[in-house]
């Protein structure tokens, strides 16, 4: 039992670290900016060039784990991500600070799933409901403790102490990994597709770095346009190429599933909408209305928190109403509470801003477990490892382009009103669109078939239980 505790612990440390260390950079964004010298909105590119390495390399993460070693991997992640955090610390212009935000990616993308990894080959079946149920906590915990924690450490200390708290974490996870983690690894590794690795991941650093950069930062709009057209042209080709190769490295075919598919696509065009949170909600609260970071911690952190209080709920609701019903009309729900942020103004109280935030992250979280659990409904064992890496591209990438879309409808609206500094006024255009496009989304969700992952939900349909009460007034045997 000691065992079930301990790998999920040291596993923790990583995940607190990586979770703590996304929500803290958010809130510090507008004194970031400042100290480097930059636009505000241009600090998008430090949100969306993490997500995309994560994006790139989470599919091969396994396959590394498997050839090398998850312990030498688990280290060795810890210390690019220790190392990309001494370059965010360092850095003193903003192409430096992107390039370590992409490194800490790296470590990032790798550090998480081969921690998963090494529990779910070490511990005991008997055990590892258990062994999960401690590794869910820093996740849950690191959203919440983020914002207020980056917010103090950026009002009263520097912002690159941020990065430097990561490094005795860090160090603290190597050890531990080196003293208690087993060198696991698989006899049989199957080859990488390194053709479609290079393929997938061009095309979608290409793609976001030129959806990014599509204002006026960092690069030449023609540059913009190329490394679109680069993007396109690659990840077009990996999609022919995923046809043919034995072992794609994201398997396409997964896409067959309904239930994964609209999970997959539904939910990613709902979480675009929500990615863009984390960019417009400090610069609104600090920037439109003139909040220190500290304070505008202490106000975004609300949403972690309502998302907390969720899971302790969200089981039972899916139970109740079904994948169908709750993904489409809650989908409704978590998106108006998105808009809703656009209608703050520097009068707003505090305490609603709070409520509005903790009952918008209630509905947020409900539909994103919904969604998860859906994804994977109908999905086999032998194709899981598949379909969480699928699943989990698809997930950094629609954050990514959140954070693109909130950008470009902030710097339009910025535009119109006569391109001076950032006021309240530029943000409500940026948050009606990213909400409008996170309700979009429940035009997937209705297309789900009204019994879509009973066996996972344990919901059963309105004619399965009006057969059932038929049945039983009858008194004779359901066929």
């Amino acid at each position: 039992m000691q065992r079930a505790k301990l790998l999920p612990l040291i596993v923790a440390c990583a995940l607190f670290m990586e979770n703590t260390d996304s929500t803290v950079i958010a809130t510090s964004l507008p004194v970031i900016a400042q100290s480097l010298g930059e636009d505000p909105i241009a600090l998008k590119l430090a949100l969306t060039s993490y997500l995309v390495s994560l994006a790139v390399f989470i599919p091969i993460s396994g396959w590394m784990a498997d050839r090398y070693g998850a312990r030498t991997v688990f280290r060795a992640a810890l210390g690019v991500f220790m190392v990309g955090s001494m370059l965010c610390a360092l850095s003193n212009s903003l192409g430096a600070f992107v390039g370590a935000r992409f490194i800490q990616g790296m470590g990032g993308a790798m550090m998480v799933p081969v921690g998963r990894l090494v529990i779910l080959r070490s511990v005991e079946k008997s055990e590892l409901v258990s062994a999960l149920a401690y590794l869910t906590v820093p996740a849950l915990v690191g959203p919440v403790v983020g914002p207020p924690l980056g917010g103090f450490i950026t009002t009263y200390f520097d912002w690159r102490w941020i990065f430097f708290i990561n490094i005795p974490i860090g160090l603290v996870g190597i050890v531990l990994a080196s003293l208690f983690f087993e060198d696991i690894r698989e006899e049989d590794v199957a080859p990488l597709d390194i053709r479609g690795f290079i393929l997938s991941s061009f095309g979608f650093a290409s793609l976001m770095l030129g959806l990014a950069t599509g204002g006026r930062h960092l690069v030449p709009e023609a540059v913009s346009y190329a490394c679109v057209a680069a993007g396109v042209a690659a990840l077009t080709a990996y999609w022919f190429h995923a046809r043919k190769a034995a072992y794609p490295v994201l398997n396409l075919s997964l896409l067959r599933i309904p239930t994964f598919r609209i999970g997959v696509v539904g939910g990613s065009i709902f979480r675009t909408g929500i990615g863009a949170i984390p960019f417009l909600l400090p610069l609104m609260l600090q920037l439109g209305f003139g909040l220190d970071a500290l304070q505008s911690g202490l106000i975004t952190f609300a949403s972690a928190a309502g998302a907390l209080i969720m899971k302790t709920l969200a089981r039972t609701i899916l139970a109740r109403f079904g994948f169908r019903n709750v993904l489409t009309v809650n989908a409704l729900f978590g998106a108006a509470f998105l808009a809703a942020s656009g209608l703050f103004t520097p009068l707003t109280p505090h305490w609603l801003m709070l409520s509005v935030l903790l009952i918008g992250g209630c509905f947020r979280s409900l539909q994103f477990t919904g969604i998860n659990a859906l994804s994977y409904a109908d999905v086999s064992n032998r194709e899981m490892s598949s379909a969480t890496s699928f699943s989990s591209v698809a997930q950094q990438l629609s954050l990514s382009v959140g954070v693109t879309i909130g950008a470009f409808a902030l710097e339009t609206a910025n535009a119109f009103n006569g391109g001076k500094a950032l006021g309240a006024g530029d943000f409500w255009p940026a948050f009606a669109l990213v909400g409008l496009v996170s309700a979009s989304s429940m035009f997937w969700m209705a297309r789900l078939a009204p019994d879509a992952g009973a066996e996972v939900s344990g919901h059963a349909p309105f004619s399965a239980r009006r057969a059932t009460a038929e049945a039983i007034a009858d008194q004779k045997p359901l066929e």
